[in-house]
């Protein structure tokens, strides 16, 4: 039986994740005014930034210039990505939204690929970022197990795996008292089929019954909006997607590892089910019509070449 949510939560990644894998690198205020508009979208939780190593991205060398330069917008939450404790404290830093969350990672390999250690070191990390909070007063959100449905490097990532992490990340929140909203399950290199969707949903469901599930997809082998469907008829409400399709892994060792699950895609699929999500689609789809003109060439998002349905009902 689907139980389909009434409203839909998009955690916009563009800005940040979308872009890291561009060849061209924008300038600070080509990225300041994409992220402006994405704001007026109606979109609520953009992640901006990243506060990675220059040498791995250098998309994201300008990240404390782009912090500093945005004008917010009241009620929009402007956030940015850490992977270390250094990373963290930068973010404190700056004029963004620290939202505190544990990350880990299903895949040893792509583990210290990604972020240059164990899932053991990670897991030790954890705990810094956890006092850090505490110190700093921000409430811990969500947990996020990356590569939790398979790994370019290793392969198939059991479920149990999946609930392995898991469990290291709710054992961690206890730990340091912090309560938990719930579970993200990554699919970073684009494994996933709504088969796998509906089965690791119900796994987390089951072991945790209490928590909210969000998803992180790509759309690397085509299947990120059937992805999508299958998460919604399971009643999810969470889901970080990227406009225009922007964005992708750089260390997930393959070619196709471009691409996000598209914003726009998403919202209009949710508006034509009946499903809100409180964004103008028109205004998106100019936002990923812009970040095509901003990168000069053809982006995957299919909404943004088709256009939305609403001229049709408005002629009828």
């Amino acid at each position: 039986m689907s139980d389909f949510p009434k409203f839909v939560h998009i955690h916009e990644e563009g800005p940040r994740e979308g872009i890291q894998i561009e060849v061209k690198q924008l300038t600070v205020q080509e990225k300041v005014k994409f992220i402006e508009s994405l704001a007026e979208t109606g979109l609520k939780q953009i992640d901006c930034v990243s506060f990675v190593n220059p040498k791995r991205v250098p998309s994201m060398a300008d990240a404390t210039e782009v912090a500093k330069a945005i004008k917010k917008k009241p009620g929009v939450r402007y956030t940015g990505l850490w992977l270390n404790q250094q990373g963290l404290e930068r973010a404190l830093e700056l004029p963004l939204d620290v939202v505190g969350s544990i990350r880990v990672t299903a895949s040893e390999t792509f583990s210290k690929k990604n972020t240059n250690r164990s899932i053991e070191e990670t897991l030790q990390e954890q705990r810094l970022w956890l006092n850090t909070y505490r110190e700093n007063a921000i409430r811990l959100e969500w947990g996020y197990i990356m590569t939790a449905f398979g790994c370019s490097y290793e392969g198939e990532v059991p479920t149990s795996r999946v609930l392995e992490m898991g469990q290291h990340i709710v054992d961690l929140a206890a730990e340091y008292g912090q309560p938990l909203k719930g579970l993200y399950l990554a699919d970073t290199v684009g494994f996933a089929t709504p088969r796998d969707i509906e089965y690791r949903i119900g796994a987390v469901r089951e072991r945790w019954p209490n928590f909210k599930v969000g998803l992180h997809l790509h759309d690397t082998r085509g299947t990120g909006m059937p992805n999508v469907y299958a998460a919604l008829r399971m009643g999810v409400d969470q889901f970080d997607s990227s406009v225009a399709g922007l964005g992708g892994c750089p260390f997930a060792e393959h070619k196709g590892a471009a691409g996000n699950v598209c914003s726009e895609d998403i919202v209009f699929m949710c508006q034509e089910m009946g499903i809100e999500t409180g964004i103008d689609l028109e205004a998106l789809i100019e936002c990923a019509r812009s970040a095509e003109r901003l990168f000069g060439h053809a982006l995957p998002g299919k909404v943004m070449h088709a256009g939305s349905l609403a001229r049709f009902r408005t002629s009828a």
